[in-house]
């Protein structure tokens, strides 16, 4: 085995290449550029979202902060026509709010509907899913929301064709209670 430049416990010969991922994390001082700090304390903050760090460079003296959030990943999603695109949040927000157009639903209680969603779909572990589980995701959460909304939405999603079928869905709305 050849000798690992980085005292790594790994097989260095077996790598076709070396890994960038076996580099140890360095973090860089913003003000001298040196890659020799040292953390002096970490902090969770954001309610536990992020990991607030105050470090020093060892080369200046200077101090810093740094903030780690971990990034997780949405599943693509398969369109009905069996298309594959990424997950798209914005489109995602911009739909629930022209269901919501005009209704007294907060923009804090829309980001936690989108939140749950978004939680829901990373919960799947799947690197797909299909546009439909969204879909069904959002009517249920349009649901919890505002009643016109869902109907709302679900007029276009449904694709409903006539007031028979308005009827339909505002009878089972009537009939079944919304799920928490």
């Amino acid at each position: 085995m050849d000798v690992n430049p980085f005292g790594l416990s790994c097989q260095w010969d077996a790598l076709p290449w070396p890994s960038l991922f076996l580099l140890p994390a360095t973090m860089h001082c913003p003000f001298c550029g040196a890659n020799d700090t040292k953390v002096i304390d970490s902090r969770l903050v954001a309610e536990g979202e992020q990991v607030r760090r105050r470090r020093e460079c060892v080369a200046c003296g200077e101090r810093f902060t740094t903030f780690e959030t971990a990034e997780l990943v949405l599943p693509r999603l398969i369109k009905q026509d069996g298309t594959r695109q990424p997950f798209d949040e914005d489109k995602l927000r911009a739909g629930m709010q022209r269901a919501l157009e005009k209704r007294p639903v907060s923009v804090e209680r829309l980001e936690a509907a989108l939140a749950h969603i978004k939680s829901r779909l990373r919960a799947t572990g799947e690197r797909e899913v299909k546009s439909l589980v969204v879909g069904e995701l959002v009517m249920g959460e349009l649901r919890k929301l505002d009643e016109v909304a869902y109907i709302r939405f679900a007029s276009v999603y449904r694709r409903f064709q006539d007031l028979d079928e308005f009827r339909e869905e505002i009878d089972r709305l009537a009939r079944e209670p919304a799920k928490e």
